[in-house]
């Protein structure tokens, strides 16, 4: 199983090859995605009609849920990276989500995520 993050996504739906080719390598059925992934995905929609796509292209994917145990790990992400690196809350959110559920994370940022403890990059 591994977790993708949303920039896979908007490579994939966008029709860019490596990001495609990537996921069917791992396997459909392999991937899941964070409720954080879904949201930035909505947010970024322009018109009802890529609305409409993106929701139906992510009917194809399990949902991990954000729960209490990863809250309080993006919390501490947050509160011992966000000077140092940066850190945003969606991407401590993935992180968390990937670390509690010890799955993969893959991500074209890998710069996003390097730096937190038992966090591993697919």
């Amino acid at each position: 199983m591994v977790l993708c993050d949303t920039n896979i996504f908007i490579y994939a739906f966008n029709g860019r090859k490596e990001a495609i080719d990537s996921l069917q390598n791992i396997g459909l059925d392999n991937v899941v995605i964070s409720s954080i992934t879904v949201m930035e995905h909505l947010q970024g929609m322009r018109n009802k009609i890529e609305l409409a796509q993106t929701k139906k292209n992510m009917c194809y994917f399990d949902i991990i849920e954000i729960n209490l145990e990863i809250s309080k790990l993006a919390t501490h992400f947050i509160e011992k990276y966000n000077l140092s690196h940066g850190l945003l809350i969606p991407d401590a959110l993935i992180g968390a989500t990937a670390v509690i559920h010890q799955i993969p994370l893959y991500t074209y940022n890998t710069k996003d995520f390097k730096f937190m403890p038992n966090l591993q990059l697919f």
